[in-house]
Order: structure tokens, then sequence, then C-alpha cells
């Protein structure tokens, strides 16, 4: 077995930032293709048409049977081409956890699409958005091996899996980790900061060789250490939460600390959501 990350840019979601790097303003998504002598197994996809057919050409040039594609959770930019790629692929299965798939039929309703993705990327979404279905197992099987899923509770957003691949000794982390990249904080809240971070922490124990994050610099290495340094950001982003008084001196503060992350816009909606009056 083997695996295989392709990466799309696209712009990042909050684009009212105050200042910040210009040539930071962008995000990068993650898929993963693990490899085995004549199947393949693909985890997550990506927003927009032409990010998706560029998926489409690129698993095609490995020659082998696509049989599943996993999502590892329910936001928009990780299985809206669930369509285009059944179509591509005939026989695929597209499937999640029950909590990551009901989040999905929520994130390809008509409300929100229109009022958030459409928005963002105006003619850009599929105009058939599917959803991947409930899985019965805790694992999916390719040549005999298995890929085995971890539920980490609340991350960047409910119900958020990694998929774990012995063989391997890979994790392909969906949004649970972040390689030099702000994570997405806009849902979370400190107690959901904490629990993120020791998620992380038990991922450690795994001992990965590699760990492929669902956004991620695409010039750096599958670095097993992005969970402890990930893990580091949240516990820090906390500790000036509780020294500031202000999104603006929020922001400010943790550029200070991580001047150089892509996606600078995450972190501008995670300190105006740390400030929100409660």
């Amino acid at each position: 077995m083997e695996y295989a990350v392709h990466h799309v840019r696209r712009p990042g979601l909050t684009r009212d930032l105050p200042y910040g790097p210009q040539d930071l303003l962008w995000v990068s998504n993650a898929a993963t293709l693990v490899l085995g002598a004549s199947d393949a197994v693909l985890i997550d996809t990506y927003v927009t048409v032409e990010q998706n057919q560029q998926l489409i050409d690129w698993i095609r040039s490995f020659d082998r049977r696509l049989t599943h594609v996993y999502v590892t959770h329910g936001h928009g930019d990780h299985f809206f081409g669930l369509s285009q790629i059944a179509e591509a692929f005939p026989g695929v299965r597209a499937v999640a956890t029950e909590a990551t798939a009901a989040a999905a039929e929520v994130q390809a309703g008509t409300d929100m699409v229109g009022s958030f993705w459409e928005r963002l990327f105006p003619g850009q979404i599929p105009a058939r958005l599917t959803t991947p279905q409930p899985l019965a197992d805790d694992h999916l099987e390719l040549d005999g091996q298995r890929l085995e899923i971890v539920e980490t509770g609340f991350t960047d957003t409910p119900g958020s899996t990694v998929v774990w691949v012995p063989e391997l000794r890979l994790i392909a982390a969906g949004d649970v980790a972040y390689n030099d990249t702000h994570p997405y904080q806009s849902e979370s809240t400190a107690a959901t900061r904490r629990e993120w971070a020791a998620t992380l922490d038990r991922l450690r124990d795994l001992d990965p060789a590699a760990v492929v994050a669902g956004h991620g610099n695409p010039d750096l290495p599958d670095d097993p250490g992005i969970l402890a340094e990930t893990a580091a950001y949240l516990r820090e982003f906390d500790a000036l939460d509780a020294r500031t008084a202000t999104a603006e001196e929020l922001y400010a503060a943790m550029l200070d600390r991580y001047p150089r992350r892509l996606n600078p816009g995450s972190l501008w909606g995670a300190a105006k959501r740390a400030k929100q009056p409660s």
C-alpha cells in the first residue's frame, strides 16, 4: 500500500480582515488517495466544479478502481465533489460517520448553499450536491488492510473524524490538524478547543509516520509534528484570548506569534468569535 496527496488552492472563507500579509490570503485543501494494488480509497473532495475535475483527472492517473470516498467531517469544502466523483467512477460509495452524514445534509441544503457557499464562490459550486451515506462499520478495507475511522469529537466542528491506516502509519487528519495554516475556529469555544487539543495529544500516541492535514502548506511534508503544533496553537490562542480585550487585540497578538501562517482570515474569524458577548 501507498498514499498520495492532491492539493488545490482557494480563497479563504473570512475576507474582511483589518490587515494581514497579502501573500498569505489563501488556503489549500488536501485530498488523500490510499492505494492498493488494484483498488483505491479517496479521503475528502473539494468545493468547486473546477477543483473537483482536477481531482478526478489526478485519480485517473493512478489506474486504480476507486471503491470508496470517505468524508472526514461535514463541511462543504470536503464533500461538494461527491456527485462529480460518482459520475466519473461508477460504483464508488461515498461514506462517513452518522454525525458527518447529518452535518453534510445541512451544508448541502438550499439555505446554506445559497447564503454561504454561493456567496463566496459564485457560479462555482456543483449544481447537484450529494451527501455521504452513514458507514455501518468503524473501518474500510483496502486489499485486506484496514483503514480505521477514529472519531475525534468536537475539533473545528462537531463530529469530526480522522482515518488511521496502520499499514502505512498514516493519519489522514481532515481538519483535526493543520499544517502551517491558521485553524478554522469560528465554531469553537474555549471548552471545545481544550477538547480538540487533548484529542491531538491522544492521536500522537498512535506514533504516525505521516499526518496529512486537510488544510496545509502544500510545499511542506506530511510531518506528524503538526499534531503537537496544532495543539500548541490552540492553547496559545486561549492564553492570549484571556489577556486581550478585543478581537483586534487578539488577532494582532496571534499574528505576532504566527506571522507567516497561511490564511490569516481564519484567525480573524476566530478572534471575532472569541470576543462575541456571551
